[in-house]
């Protein structure tokens, strides 16, 4: 079956609410409470039954992460000549350093630090950088990031892969 990785990771979603529903009729159905002297009500509960179901919607899971993986290792995204994988992570790096610059940025280029408790001494924290500069590798930064995010869109979308059944 073919399939793009935005279809992957839907059917991906609905296997693990399956999951999540048999985990949970397990949990409720897998014991009952029985009054002394009052007919007990057992319920429907087959534990090979619900192994066997969960075993086979983790076999798919596994089967689909796989094959994601694959693809994310080995399809190149269109005019950034890097793997998806390698965009993820790349993401990842630019997003830290993009917070560290949005914290730069913010700073006043001389603000009074305030000391409760201490003598009379006024005291400033004043910053050892180009503003300008942090601004202008923030934008930069904030770009890349939103080029990789369309660039990771555009194949979510698009591109596809075969999925063994």
């Amino acid at each position: 079956m073919k399939i793009t990785s935005a279809g992957a990771n839907k059917l991906l979603r609905k296997l693990e609410d399956d999951k999540r529903f048999l985990l949970s009729q397990e949990a409720s159905a897998s014991t009952y409470v029985v009054t002394e002297g009052a007919e007990a009500v057992i319920p429907d509960y087959d534990y090979r039954k619900t192994a066997q179901a969960l075993e086979q919607v983790e076999a798919q899971v596994r089967r689909i992460k796989h094959a994601l993986n694959v693809f994310n290792s080995t399809t190149v995204l269109d005019g950034l000549d890097i793997t998806i994988d390698e965009a993820l992570v790349k993401m990842a790096q630019l997003n830290q350093r993009k917070a560290t610059l949005d914290m730069m940025r913010c700073r006043l280029e001389k603000e009074r630090v305030t000391n409760f408790g201490r003598s009379n001494v006024v005291e400033y924290t004043c910053i050892n950088y180009d503003s300008a500069e942090i601004q202008a590798d923030y934008q930069a930064i904030s770009q890349q990031i939103m080029d990789i995010q369309l660039a990771l869109d555009l194949t979510n979308q698009t591109k596809t892969f075969t999925l063994e059944e």
